[in-house]
């Protein structure tokens, strides 16, 4: 079985969904990476935390082969647009949630 590293990407906003898609790629045999705060659902941190934040999760997506995009309701945040966009750069497979619109 050939097995996928994947990193979460999407708003924080989402920590329920994040959670889910977490369980469903790992029993699908995947090595997930994941947020480690959620600003967005009550986490709280200094804007040089953020920015020390957004850097690790570029490193995240550096050790995977994948990066699957929370994008519920259709819903693509600026930082999220950089990571996908960071991901192609890098010739990472990008994976949505949804169906892009």
């Amino acid at each position: 079985m050939a097995i996928k590293v994947i990193t979460l990407c999407g708003s924080t906003k989402f920590k329920e969904d994040f959670e889910r898609v977490n369980r469903e790629l790992t029993l699908a045999g995947n090595i997930v990476i994941s947020v480690g705060c959620f600003g967005h659902s009550g986490d709280v941190f200094s804007d040089e935390q953020k920015e020390m934040l957004d850097e690790i999760h570029k490193r995240k997506i550096d050790l995977s082969d994948a990066i699957y995009v929370i994008n519920k309701n259709g819903y693509i945040g600026t930082s999220t647009a950089n990571e996908i966009e960071y991901a192609k750069a890098h010739g990472k497979e990008v994976i949505f949630m949804e169906d892009k619109q």
